[in-house]
């Protein structure tokens, strides 16, 4: 999970729209009516693809240096970033159940406290993976 920068090959379609091809992430394209739709378009789709590969414990290809990539007269190579981090926080939001442990002891203060123990266990992590708000 990280943030990551690809070159992204937009090419000028004859309806006016935009075609966007990654051309180091195999499969990874999409389209726009226009250039800020592209580009939007072309940033969820690049989470989207590496967030699944994250997922599958694929490796990540390294991304090609854009001066590298050769376009046509019609298309430009853009780069484009994405925080899979960011992404997951924004999609992947359903609860799941843990079972832990804590000594009898810390559990009794915390309760005697109501302690809102899934939020403390939220914070905790978050400070844990050094994962700010």
């Amino acid at each position: 999970m990280a943030k990551y920068v690809y070159p992204a090959v937009f090419t000028k379609e004859d309806d006016g729209g935009y075609s966007v091809l990654f051309p180091d992430i195999e499969g990874c394209y999409t389209d726009g009516d226009d250039m800020p739709g592209a580009l939007e378009m072309a940033e969820d789709a690049l989470c989207l693809m590496l967030y699944d590969m994250e997922e599958e414990r694929k490796e990540i290809p390294p991304p090609s240096d854009s001066k590298t990539i050769k376009a046509d007269k019609n298309s430009v190579v853009s780069l484009i970033c994405c925080d899979t981090i960011e992404y997951r926080r924004f999609y992947d939001t359903k609860a799941v159940k843990k079972t832990l442990s804590i000594p009898a002891w810390l559990n009794n203060q915390a309760e005697k406290a109501n302690a809102p123990f899934s939020q403390i266990l939220q914070q905790g992590l978050k400070e844990y993976l050094h994962l700010a708000e």
